[in-house]
């Protein structure tokens, strides 16, 4: 049975999943750094307001890994660190990774953010939002 309002009487389907425009808006965070440089990213991610951080390692290809910066050679090893935050923890989210792993300097590692369209088991995300 319905209440005025069109919800249930007893609350929300605890087994119901989120759609999209329920979930709080949020950006993914994407940075790819040099094998063994991850940790300190992530730790000043976590500081800054991110509830958790995934590493993975890849290997690069292009023109820095074969010449290296200023011609020394440049390990193709890489960490790849993925952090989802809400929209408005991403600024001090990206200032505090780019600050902790020097990735405003040439041949560190880049940063970039994606939008994140849906995202399931991201409960915690919408807790760190109203923190």
């Amino acid at each position: 049975m319905a209440t005025e309002q069109g919800g249930d009487p007893e609350g929300p389907d605890p087994g119901a999943v989120a759609g999209p425009d329920e979930q709080t808006p949020s950006k993914m965070i994407v940075a790819i750094v040099q094998r063994g440089k991850a940790d300190a990213p992530v730790r000043a991610a976590l500081r800054a307001g991110a509830r958790t951080a995934t590493v993975f390692f890849g290997r690069g290809l292009g023109i820095r890994e074969r010449l290296g910066l200023l011609g020394l050679a440049v390990q193709p090893e890489k960490e790849i660190i993925l952090v989802v935050v809400p929209d408005e923890r991403v600024d001090q989210v990206v200032r505090a990774m780019v600050r902790a792993g020097n990735l405003d300097q040439p041949g560190v590692g880049f940063v970039f953010v994606l939008p994140v369209d849906f995202a399931l088991g991201a409960e915690a995300l919408g807790e760190a939002a109203s923190a």
